[in-house]
């Protein structure tokens, strides 16, 4: 009783209730766990030479990551977790374009956040593995744990197509998922199910360059590794490869999210026309959502629907919960 009492009192004195900062804590959570899941598991692999896990290991953890992010901040924020998702939903217009830039730097920021732990988790197996030297190339590399590479035979416009393909294909995957007009997943299955598309990638396009699929999950390591001793070889490794994971994930949004208007989302039968007409062919479909503000009419009774959030089930599917690409990771 008295412990009840005392985290009532707590939460009274703690509580936000402003939505954009409750949403970008939830991000900043989300994108935390999936980011340090998804390190853990590629550091586990370097630093044990493959004898606590290899390439399967580490696409499993950063896959099963972005189920956990998408569990821990799918009401709240919608958990994007990347910054390519947040793009499709501007696209569609299913999240304000001036929150784009604030649930970027929030994502990017927990990604640098998260390369300092598993670099303090990690630290002696690291330097052990490394021989004392924190190096971008060689045999005992170490900068991959962090942040992805091409490699060696793999060009910079190789690599860029890898990323625009695997992005789109994610973002074509996760629209089907989210369409309440097309198969639907059962609901609270959807972060599952998008673990597995989320996998599915990782282990058919992940030989280029580590499958990384999100451009917060790359840039915001690749500035710890710079600034943790690794030095400015982890910009120009790959020929200044850096580049290519923060851009070609946003063209690949844009592709996906656009190939599967036009190939599926514009073709539903003129009795959905109302609904298409009003959301200009948008897959989500979410009346509660206010396109100005991201946040529900339910606001002032503390319920809340969080832009980029799907719409109330249906009695013969549910849409899933937004997510993200993390999109993704480094092996």
């Amino acid at each position: 009783m008295g412990s009840a009492s005392f985290l009532t009192r707590v939460r009274r004195l703690l509580r936000i209730r402003n939505q954009l900062i409750r949403e970008c804590l939830a991000e900043l959570l989300s994108t935390f766990v999936l980011i340090t899941i998804t390190l853990s598991a590629a550091a586990q692999k370097v630093t044990s030479e493959e004898t606590k896990g290899d390439i399967l290991t580490s696409f499993l953890g950063g896959a099963l990551a972005v189920m956990v992010g998408i569990y821990i901040a799918g009401g709240i924020s919608g958990a994007h977790m990347n910054p390519a998702f947040s793009l499709a939903m501007c696209l569609t217009e299913q999240f304000p374009w001036w929150k784009f830039p604030i649930f970027m730097l929030v994502e990017t920021l927990a990604s640098f956040l998260s390369a300092g732990v598993v670099y303090i988790l990690y630290y002696d197996a690291i330097w052990h593995y490394s021989n004392g030297t924190l190096t971008v190339s060689g045999p005992r590399e170490t900068a991959s744990i962090f942040a992805t590479y091409p490699a060696d035979y793999v060009s910079v416009a190789n690599g860029f197509l890898d990323q625009v393909i695997g992005t789109g294909v994610l973002l074509v995957g996760v629209m089907g998922v989210m369409d309440n007009r097309n198969k639907g997943v059962p609901k609270g299955l959807e972060p599952v199910v998008v673990a597995m598309l989320v996998l599915s990638i990782e282990l058919s396009m992940g030989a280029n360059c580590g499958c990384p699929l999100n451009p917060a999950r790359d840039i915001g390591p690749r500035l710890f590794t710079y600034l943790a001793g690794w030095g400015p070889e982890v910009f120009s490794r790959g020929n200044g490869w850096w580049w290519v994971p923060l851009v070609a994930p946003l063209l690949g949004s844009a592709v996906g999210t656009y190939l599967y208007q036009l190939f599926v989302a514009f073709h539903y039968p003129e009795e959905d026309g109302d609904a298409l007409e009003e959301q200009g062919s948008i897959v989500l479909e979410n009346k509660n959502i206010d396109l100005d503000t991201g946040v529900s009419s339910k606001e002032d009774t503390g319920g809340t629907v969080p832009t980029g959030y799907p719409p109330p089930p249906r009695s013969s599917s549910t849409v899933p919960t937004t997510i993200p690409l993390t999109l993704l990771n480094e092996s």
